[in-house]
């Protein structure tokens, strides 16, 4: 089949796709336009990476624009978002328009009822759908990619009940649902009412095998010589072998330390295979990812860089990850080390994957745990890139005769396991059902139930009584808190209902901030920290070995800042998760007392990834508190303000002001605060020359700075920095002593 051969695409879409070198579809591309794609009609497309999933997803959508519909296309990450919107914007060319959304939780995003095609986390659209957003019922076709993450107990019951409520909305819309290969596709396609498309084909063979002695022995029967000398590894001996035919590499691992070590190990492989020209372009990237932030973790990786290898886990500042990934597409870096997240939908294909650790530790489990075969497949469908690579090698380590047996068992012959909605456990209803009440989805006990007769839960299970009494409990929850209010067995959301819904708060998380803030008027920043970060939106620090110690004396020590009563440390459980969240606090409090990153993230044991999330969640937190506290009239709105502020902005009190012009940051404040401008309202009328110096001598910057601040004549024109004005570099808050504030850490 040709692109010609595609029904309904807007006028001159065939033409540019053969001019993309789209000269005839790839089987399950085929498979889908002849299942109805093109047509309006559900498709669940269940093939290996790499063989074009997106393309069918693109049919879908710019056929449906065409009928003048509308399209959504669901994500399961940030980062994702991005970039399929930076794909998608080639068919702005024909007249479609592509807008993304994954912030903002309480707005309705009305901008995005302009445009055609909209890309969003799972998480985005169902916010959109409990504040309103006008634009869901005009949805024709809805985009799910890697729909098989329904089986992620985080992100799963989102994505289902999502599904489930646009589908609602919108009778006859068309779901196209996109998944790597699942072991239950015909129930996914079941469930969505869809035709299914289920293949294992792929452009470029990929060869799944298990490397052990001296030689990769794959599925197929076939043998590589891979040896390995006396006291080397196998992983440098496999990334070397790759590098000697000019390909990449990615190595999965199960720590964010082993990920960062196997790098540092590995940087000396591949420093002997760079060009005069790489390592110089490695050089500027290394620099590129020291300026990210000042910490030890982007001086690592820069270190690894430069000599073209990389490591990337949820550690890293988005910006390091971008760079990284950007680099390892261009195949400037050769081999990355990464926990499994990466293999979560971000493109980052290599001619050969090695999947160095198959166990992962799980509290739950009490241990190290094997992988699931899907999650490995997913890993491995990483290997083989079309258009560039010949072949695709993904491999599994074995160090023993029976583990190398194992392997092949657990993961090269093994099928991917089904996937199964995790809709049931009571965390995912307590949000998902009284949104769906917020929202006039149900009115009644019954209603409620019967909009999750809708869910995959109810497809894949007999059993209503299971559902129908973690509802019951979940209802009785609602209600004790003032969530929502029963008459018999219609249900209606109270005010504070519909906006925690709005808010999109866990109602726990609502519960414990509403409790706090109506034991006290004037809480400390120090408090408002600690009562967020006990919610279960926010995903506190453990406590490692010696903690316990130092934060039950810190614990005692500013109880009274403390909102609720401290349990007895007599109760482990709840004294340890009380002491994890101090610990949370006492890193949002050092952010917000200026505490260079680089301490922050030494003390903590985290990397600036950890603490930008933490600071976001606070801050989005923060945020929810503040509209609750002013809608129960109590006391404590303007200590939430100022706390969120502070903790938004990474600074004291009384950078407040002029940290919050666009522009400026925690570091830039302190340097203008310190030359004497103190206010936003000082920067307008402040001699040019002390902003210039207090800037150090940056032109632009301080223009910008200045008109952002509402300056008339924002200017720099024939100014010098005025020397005498210069700010003392070695500045430290009164909470820590200068020899740890050589210079202040930022997110600018």
């Amino acid at each position: 089949m040709t692109p010609a051969d595609i029904p309904g695409l807007p006028p001159g879409v065939p033409e540019f796709l053969r001019e993309e070198g789209i000269e005839e579809l790839y089987p399950p591309q085929a498979e889908a336009v002849e299942s109805g794609v093109a047509d309006g009609e559900s498709v669940v497309a269940s093939v290996p990476t790499a063989s074009g999933k997106t393309l069918v997803a693109e049919l879908a959508m710019l056929s449906s624009v065409q009928r003048d519909g509308k399209a959504l296309y669901i994500v399961p990450l940030r980062a994702l978002a991005s970039e399929k919107k930076a794909e998608f914007e080639r068919w702005e060319a024909f007249g479609v328009d592509v807008g993304v959304s994954t912030g903002n939780y309480d707005s309705d995003g009305e901008w995005l009822s302009s445009c055609d095609i909209v890309v969003a986390t799972s998480e985005k659209v169902d916010s959109l759908v409990r504040n309103g957003a006008p634009w869901v019922d005009e949805l024709t076709c809805v985009v799910a990619d890697e729909v098989h993450l329904v089986d992620d107990r985080h992100r799963g019951p989102t994505l289902e009940v999502t599904l489930a409520k646009l589908r609602r909305v919108n009778p006859g819309l068309q779901v196209v649902a996109l998944s790597a290969t699942v072991g239950n596709a015909g129930e996914i396609a079941d469930w969505l009412d869809a035709a299914l498309v289920d293949s294992d084909w792929r452009p470029i063979s990929l060869r799944m095998g298990v490397h052990y002695g001296d030689a990769i022995s794959f599925d197929d029967g076939s043998q590589r010589e891979v040896p390995v000398g006396r006291n080397e590894r196998q992983t440098p001996a496999l990334v070397a072998d790759t590098l000697d035919e000019g390909g990449s590499t990615l190595v999965f691992v199960n720590s964010r330390r082993n990920a960062e070590a196997a790098a540092t190990r590995l940087g000396d492989v591949t420093a002997d295979y760079l060009t005069p020209d790489e390592r110089s372009e490695l050089s500027d990237l290394a620099e590129e990812i020291r300026d990210v932030s000042d910490t030890e973790t982007s001086d690592d990786l820069a270190a690894a860089v430069a000599k073209g290898a990389a490591f990337h886990h949820a550690g890293l500042a988005a910006k390091h990850r971008s760079l990284v990934e950007d680099a390892f597409r261009e195949r400037l870096l050769k081999v990355i080390c990464a926990t499994p997240t990466l293999a979560a939908g971000v493109n980052t294909p290599s001619r050969r994957v090695i999947v160095r650790d198959w166990r992962r530790y799980d509290g739950e489990f009490g241990g190290m745990k094997p992988l699931d075969a899907l999650e490995i497949h997913q890993m491995c469908g990483r290997a083989g890139r079309p258009g560039l690579d010949p072949y695709g090698e993904a491999v599994l380590l074995a160090s023993d005769h029976e583990t190398r047996e194992e392997l092949f068992d657990r993961y090269v012959w093994a099928d991917p396991e089904p996937v199964q909605s995790k809709l049931a456990a009571e965390p995912a209803l307590r949000t998902h059902l009284l949104a769906t009440v917020a929202s006039g989805f149900a009115r009644s006990r019954e209603g409620l139930l019967e909009f999750l007769d809708q869910t995959l839960y109810a497809t894949q299970t007999d059993d209503r009584s299971h559902l129908e009494s973690v509802t019951d409990t979940v209802l009785d929850y609602l209600e004790a808190n003032d969530f929502v209010e029963r008459d018999g067995d219609g249900i209606e959301a109270t005010g504070l209902g519909h906006t925690v819904s709005r808010l999109y708060l866990d109602p726990m998380s609502a519960a414990e901030i509403v409790d706090g803030l109506r034991d006290a008027d004037d809480p400390s920043p120090l408090g408002l920290y600690h009562l967020v970060a006990r919610t279960p939106d926010m995903y506190e620090l453990y406590l490692k070995s010696g903690d316990r110690e130092t934060y039950t004396e810190l614990c005692y020590e500013r109880e009274s800042e403390l909102l609720g009563p401290t349990p007895s440390e007599f109760e482990d459980v709840r004294f340890e998760d009380w002491l994890a969240s101090l610990k949370t606090a006492k890193l949002l409090e050092d952010w917000a007392s200026e505490i260079d990153e680089d301490r922050i993230t030494e003390r903590y044991g985290v990397g600036p990834g950890d603490v930008r999330g933490k600071v976001d969640t606070a801050e989005w937190l923060l945020s929810a508190a503040e509209r609750l506290a002013g809608e129960l009239d109590l006391g404590s709105v303007v200590s939430v303000r100022e706390a969120k502020k502070r903790v938004e902005y990474g600074v004291r009190e009384e950078l407040i002001d002029l940290a919050g012009v666009r522009g400026v940051g925690r570091k830039r404040a302190r340097r203008l605060f310190e030359a004497g401008i103190e206010t936003r309202a000082d920067l307008r009328e402040a001699d040019k020359s002390t902003v210039l110096a207090a800037l150090r001598g940056r032109r632009k910057t301080a223009e910008n700075v200045l008109e952002n601040a509402g300056r008339q004549d924002p200017s720099m024109d024939d100014v010098e920095a005025d020397a005498e004005a210069t700010p003392d570099p070695t500045f430290a808050p009164a909470s820590e002593a200068s020899s740890d504030q050589a210079s202040l850490g930022d997110f600018e």
